[in-house]
């Protein structure tokens, strides 16, 4: 069941991010002809902000869901097996407690800009862009827990996410170096 919710919290960020990049580049594009038309769009500069800021959080959600934002493994891994569950929970506490506190603080910012407006948009809420901060904490938070169980299993045996992969790539190469 935690593989199902995993699989389609994975899907469901990819595309949201895929959705905001697309969204930002024609934007982006939108912004660029206009401005070689020696035109330029109120709008573009704080739309553009915003996407960018919704990216880097949903996009942030999904990197800690695939456990690939900054990470120590090598130093946990080098670690005897009790002190490296000690480091491992240390690690989440801190994350999730940091998470906790920005999602908080998204949340008061919120209030405080209530009835605000963007400046080239006026009847697009400030609120609405900014919601951001609490959503990207939580789901970052979501994202972690979700993860949890497979990385306290794979750093407990002593195996790391980034080694694995290399290990697969080298594997890769060999086999096509091999086919030639």
């Amino acid at each position: 069941m935690l593989g199902q919710a995993r699989r389609s919290l994975e899907w469901l960020l990819e595309w949201v991010t895929i959705a905001l990049m697309v969204a930002l580049t024609v934007v982006v594009t939108v912004g660029v002809c206009y401005r070689l038309a020696g035109q330029s769009l109120s709008w573009y500069d704080e739309v553009a902000a915003v996407q960018l800021s919704w990216i880097t959080y949903y996009g942030a959600a999904l990197a800690a869901l695939k456990r690939r934002h900054i990470g120590f493994d090598t130093v946990l891994l080098a670690l005897p097996e009790g002190l490296r569950k000690q480091g491992l929970v240390i690690a989440e506490v801190l994350v999730i407690g940091f998470f906790v506190l920005m999602a908080w603080a998204g949340f008061e910012v919120l209030e405080v800009l209530e009835g605000m407006r963007l400046v080239s948009l006026t009847w697009v809420p400030i609120q609405v862009t900014q919601s951001v901060i609490p959503i990207g904490a939580l789901l970052f938070i979501l994202c972690e827990l979700i993860s949890l169980p497979e990385y306290w299993r794979m750093t407990v045996a002593g195996t790391s996410l980034e080694h694995a992969e290399i290990e697969e790539e080298v594997e890769q190469e060999l086999k096509q170096a091999g086919e030639r």
